[in-house]
């Protein structure tokens, strides 16, 4: 099963990323389905099983484009349905939010511990602010979790490495080669290794620095629980319970 949230979650700088796995491990929450928050409805979608489509708006439900017939307490429970995931969803983006804020931080943390020179300094604190920027635009616009699937994920992590990490290695690099032409070569052999290993030794840190997260993450398990109880007992138009949200130990 993929994991989902039944909200937004959002990429995180440098290949971290507050991901539906992170959301399964704190509140016990998984979904198959997507969702979008749309101005007059909301829509979940999933490419098997069936349901493939449901779609509630104002207490009315259809799935697979077929209306389903609810009495007055079913109908009741879904319109406090949608009104709860709709209040939740700012709350998901708020710790996004913070969770991007932390990882720029934890980036430029990392990065000061480094022997860079100042107009590399000056022009990572560049792109990593033009970088967030855009992320901040990107988390405040979006409505459905199809913008957070985790190819597009790995494709934003991949376009800031890109972008960050040569800048990194070629500062290191030149003055590894600097040192060792001064004939320091313990010093160029450190200056190397942190060139070398800058892929591979930053991500571990970072994402250990974004733990920090985990309990702005936690207060929402409540919330989450909540939309999973309030789903009870309410089917497709086929008789399939919903099942949009599971909770588990």
């Amino acid at each position: 099963m993929r994991l989902r949230l039944l909200v937004l979650p959002c990429a995180l700088l440098a290949a971290t990323s507050l991901s539906a796995q992170e959301w399964a491990a704190t509140c016990h929450a998984s979904s198959s389905y997507d969702v979008t928050l749309k101005p007059a409805s909301i829509l979940f979608d999933r490419p098997s099983p069936a349901p493939f489509h449901v779609e509630m708006q104002q207490g009315a439900l259809r799935t697979d484009g077929n209306a389903v017939h609810l009495n007055a307490e079913q109908q009741d429970r879904l319109t406090v349905f949608e009104r709860e995931l709709r209040a939740l969803a700012p709350r998901v983006r708020t710790v996004a939010q913070h969770g991007l804020d932390l990882a720029v931080q934890a980036l430029q943390d990392e990065t000061r511990t480094m022997s860079l020179g100042a107009d590399t300094r000056a022009e990572l604190d560049r792109r990593l602010a033009a970088h967030a920027a855009t992320f901040r635009q990107r988390i405040a616009a979006s409505n459905s979790t199809h913008d957070w699937q985790a190819d597009v994920v790995d494709q934003y992590a991949n376009q800031i490495a890109a972008d960050v990490l040569p800048l990194l290695a070629n500062d290191l690099g030149q003055q590894a080669l600097d040192a060792a032409m001064r004939g320091d070569l313990q010093t160029a052999s450190r200056l190397r290794d942190q060139a070398t290993g800058l892929a591979s030794g930053l991500r571990p840190r970072l994402e250990q620095r974004m733990q920090a997260l985990q309990p702005q993450i936690a207060a929402l398990c409540p919330a989450i629980t909540r939309l999973a109880d309030l789903q009870q007992g309410l089917h497709g138009s086929k008789g399939h319970p919903l099942n949009l949200l599971y909770v588990g130990q």
